[in-house]
């Protein structure tokens, strides 16, 4: 079998690359959908992959993975090891799991982020509005167990309270801001969280997505005026998403001086950028994207890693979800008209059963999806 093709649509706003093959067979992978830029990223390595047998899929990946790169282009890598990782699957007519050693559990535990931007965000962040909105994801029917709230830099709070920091406020996207905060800022974040955690009354467990842009003095004393809460992480404080280094040495420093577990890793690309980070116990959990990190197996690779070192892994996925190996789970549920082979409940109970169809366990339905294809990219399928 031969990889024949390589194409990339943005469908419903979401980055879709199909690998094709002489055998009739095809292979899906995605990106995060707010990266439709991504899409002539993705052809780039149309060339260095047409010829290849889609089921070596480490064969493939040793041409282009040097290329790719911290968030966001490791994206496009990622899809792609994705895609051959679903074609391999079909071909054997097993599910990637079982190529990847077999699974060790039916479900995986999932997640909701309930305070970032979007529908679900509280209008201000004040400690009321904040409270109310965890409080109603620990509500939510779905049964999650663990909430993660957007606090200080990642979310409005500069744009919204003035004098919350010192420097100057910018706007646009991946998280501008940095700076120390004021008495004002960092009280108001306290304040936040104890009305969160009193207002999830043990019904979930409250994680924190920070920043990054915290100063190493103020993340510090955020940690330890949280450890009192049962905090399940505080996320990417000092560096983090769309961050072009790791800051293994000052996440060391800041997970020696609390018991709060410190968490980072979204954008960090490949199992080398982790390695310190790993080897230096600079935080208690790692969060690698599998649409960023290199995709399924580099994210498991870097998992096993981690666990021989104590250190806890908690995949990221806001934008795109898990699929197969819990990645691309969540951003196919954003389709469910375009996907066949979903369970009519993805979420029970506060986890996703593991799929066992063949390659990731979904199949993209062509004629279901085929009206949301823009005008260029109408043979997307052929």
């Amino acid at each position: 079998m031969k990889i024949t093709d390589l194409k990339c649509a943005v469908i419903g706003g979401q980055p879709t690359i199909r690998i094709a093959t002489d055998a009739g067979l095809s292979g899906y992978g995605q990106i995060e959908w707010y990266r439709p830029f991504l899409k002539e990223h993705v052809l780039f390595y149309k060339d260095k992959i047409v010829g290849e047998d889609p089921q070596d899929v480490e064969r493939v990946l040793l041409k282009i993975r040097r290329m790719g790169a911290f968030k966001p282009w490791g994206g496009s890598v990622s899809a792609i090891e994705m895609a051959l990782w679903d074609l391999a699957g079909t071909a054997a007519g097993l599910p990637v799991h079982r190529l990847l050693g077999g699974k060790v559990r039916d479900r995986v535990r999932v997640y909701y982020t309930g305070t970032h931007n979007g529908n679900d965000a509280p209008e201000n962040f004040t400690p009321e509005e904040m409270a109310a909105c965890v409080s109603k994801t620990a509500n939510d029917p779905r049964g999650f167990t663990l909430v993660k709230a957007g606090i200080a830099f990642h979310s409005l709070m500069p744009l919204q309270i003035p004098d919350f920091f010192y420097g100057e406020t910018r706007t646009g996207p991946s998280h501008p801001n940095r700076g120390p905060l004021t008495d004002k800022g960092f009280l108001l974040c306290i304040e936040c969280v104890e009305a969160m955690v009193e207002s999830l009354d043990g019904k979930a467990q409250l994680a924190l997505d920070c920043g990054p842009g915290w100063t190493l003095p103020d993340a510090i004393r955020f940690a330890k005026a949280l450890e009192p809460y049962p905090i399940a992480w505080l996320e990417d404080v000092i560096t983090g998403d769309y961050c072009p280094n790791v800051g293994a040495a000052e996440y060391k420093e800041l997970t020696q001086s609390t018991s709060t577990p410190i968490h980072t890793g979204e954008q960090i690309y490949l199992r080398h950028g982790f390695r310190e980070l790993i080897e230096n116990h600079a935080v208690r959990i790692i969060g690698p994207d599998p649409l960023d990190v290199g995709g399924l197996a580099e994210l498991k690779w870097i998992a096993e890693y981690a666990d021989m070192h104590g250190i806890l892994v908690a995949p990221h996925g806001t934008f795109n979800g898990i699929l197969g190996l819990a990645a691309m789970v969540q951003m196919c549920a954003t389709l469910p008209d375009n996907v066949d082979g979903l369970p009519d409940d993805l979420v029970v109970d506060g986890h996703i059963q593991v799929f066992d169809g063949p390659g990731i366990g979904l199949t993209l339905n062509e004629e279901k999806t085929k009206p949301y294809l823009k005008s260029e990219d109408q043979d997307f399928f052929d």
